[in-house]
């Protein structure tokens, strides 16, 4: 991890969301540097970026909106990547916010330790690609990382979702179905959320335009779709 991004984790914060954290008025912490280097990712200033701000200017930020916010969501980036943030969220917490990690499931360990100290509330998993789609999606990782992760929240009490961004260059519409039915087999039976890729924003690589989902009939019955 870049050294910087240990003095100053975060690249931005997005102050009001009510649509990051279900059911929740929330802000947003974008952690600086990723572990992956998804294709289709629209936040490579995040990604390549340098963290702007600190651990006590965010908590002052909360401090301030104690009463009007309710929860902050960890994002970014990559914020398992960031080597003090079990101490920042005991600091969050303190303060009386409830915490989402969004991640991509790459450090299970992380997020073993976060669930053992109870100070995560929600978190939504993404599911990059299948095995053989790994790394030309996302340039690098692991799908056992990502059942690792998966399997750890499943067992936990802890209210979570899995998503997957789709762009149909990248992956056909029965490898999602396939994602879809390995999910329901390993347990999962909540709503699997499919975003379809953002046309018109600059991505980490070169895609073309996504055009029509012509294949949407396929995965009605097996995918929740999300804007």
């Amino acid at each position: 991890m870049n050294p910087l991004n240990v003095m100053l984790p975060l690249y931005d914060i997005t102050r009001f969301t009510l649509l990051d954290y279900p059911d929740i008025p929330a802000a947003i912490f974008w952690f600086a540097g990723c572990n992956l280097r998804c294709t289709y990712c629209y936040n490579p200033d995040i990604v390549f970026g340098q963290g702007k701000l600190s651990e006590e200017e965010a908590l002052a930020f909360l401090s301030s909106r104690r009463g009007l916010l309710e929860g902050v969501v960890l994002s970014g980036g990559e914020c398992t990547l960031y080597p003090n943030l079990i101490p920042f969220c005991r600091s969050i917490k303190a303060l009386g916010f409830k915490i989402k990690l969004d991640t991509n499931a790459m450090r299970p360990d992380v997020i073993r330790a976060l669930i053992r100290e109870n100070l995560i509330d929600y978190a939504a998993l993404d599911y990059k690609a299948p095995a053989s789609k790994m790394t030309d999606i996302c340039g690098r990782g692991s799908e056992k990382r990502f059942w690792e992760s998966f399997d750890i929240l499943r067992q936990s009490s802890l209210a979570y979702e899995v998503r997957t961004t789709w762009h149909s260059d990248l992956l056909e519409a029965k490898e999602l179905i396939e994602m879809a039915q390995k999910l329901k087999a390993s347990g999962y039976d909540a709503p699997y959320y499919v975003q379809p890729f953002r046309n018109g924003v600059e991505t980490i690589g070169t895609l073309a335009p996504m055009h029509q989902l012509s294949d949407l009939s396929l995965l009605i019955d097996t995918i929740c779709m999300r804007n």
